[in-house]
């Protein structure tokens, strides 16, 4: 009786489940691995596609530094051989075009470098003694312009501007470039324009090759570089306007527009001066102009 009992009960068994035909598939170890795998992070979840994205990135970021190295060599070549008359003819030009700006002569906290004259860089020696000025030619007192000038703390591109009073704060470092000792005769702190209250009118800046569309080769330590990013990140933070960035060059180190190669970390500047005269490059460059 109790085997009738059970035939019947799997029978109803039967009646309920569909027929196999339309039973779903068991899934493959394929299928689940798909689906439970969690999802890994960073370069080992990127996309085949961003892959070959990241890698040409690398490609052309290669390329571009193999340019800069290229241009560098051939602008020191030429900077080497420039006679030593022609330099200063071209020095004093210069510096005479900034002095007689108006945006120079309203500036009144500036940054400039100290010139190195085994680099071959365009001397600003009288612009910076027309900085640290505190009285005109008639002995009549007038608003003294701040100059903040360069000191290099390390070889990761770690620069800070530091206050200077006079030409006497300099001393020469390691590589027998100027730049001011990190304490006063007091033994105070210099002041540094990052932390300082006030904003920035100008930065005069030092560079191997410019052209008319701002573009600027450095020496290849990203030092000015470095430095203006940070100090535009503060501006914009303070809601300061933005310091005029103003480029000193000789004729030879102008090139081609777009013959310098560059990143996203590479800063354009707003004035080119060369002793052909001033070339304002910027909407701020221009508007400056009109001061």
């Amino acid at each position: 009786m109790w085997r009738s009992g059970l035939r019947q009960r799997v029978k109803e068994l039967l009646m309920i489940l569909p027929p196999p035909s339309f039973l779903p598939p068991s899934p493959s170890p394929t299928h689940h691995l798909a689906f439970t795998k969690k999802p890994l992070l960073g370069l080992a979840n990127a996309s085949p596609c961003s892959a070959v994205t990241m890698s040409t990135t690398t490609n052309n970021l290669d390329e571009i530094f193999k340019q800069k190295r290229v241009l560098r060599s051939k602008v020191r070549k030429s900077l080497k051989a420039i006679d030593p008359s022609l330099r200063s003819q071209e020095d004093d030009a210069i510096q005479s075009l900034v002095s007689e700006a108006a945006w120079f002569k309203s500036s009144q906290r500036l940054c400039a470098y100290i010139t190195c004259y085994a680099l071959r860089e365009v001397d600003t020696s009288k612009l910076l003694s027309q900085i640290l000025q505190n009285t005109t030619k008639d002995g009549s007192a007038q608003n003294a312009k701040k100059l903040y000038v360069p000191r290099v703390e390390d070889k990761n591109s770690h620069m800070r501007m530091l206050n200077i009073s006079s030409m006497d704060d300099l001393i020469a470092n390691s590589m027998d470039i100027l730049e001011p000792a990190p304490v006063d005769q007091h033994g105070n702190a210099r002041e540094d324009v990052m932390l300082a209250n006030d904003p920035v009118d100008l930065f005069l800046l030092p560079g191997l090759a410019f052209d008319k569309s701002g573009r600027r080769l450095g020496r290849g330590g990203g030092y000015y570089d470095t430095f203006l990013r940070k100090y535009q990140d503060l501006a914009r933070e303070r809601n300061w306007r933005q310091p005029l960035l103003v480029a000193l060059s000789y004729s030879l180190q102008i090139i081609d527009d777009g013959a310098i190669p560059v990143t996203l970390n590479d800063v354009p500047v707003d004035v080119l001066v060369s002793p052909a005269g001033m070339i304002p490059i910027s909407q701020a460059a221009l508007n400056r102009m009109q001061i």
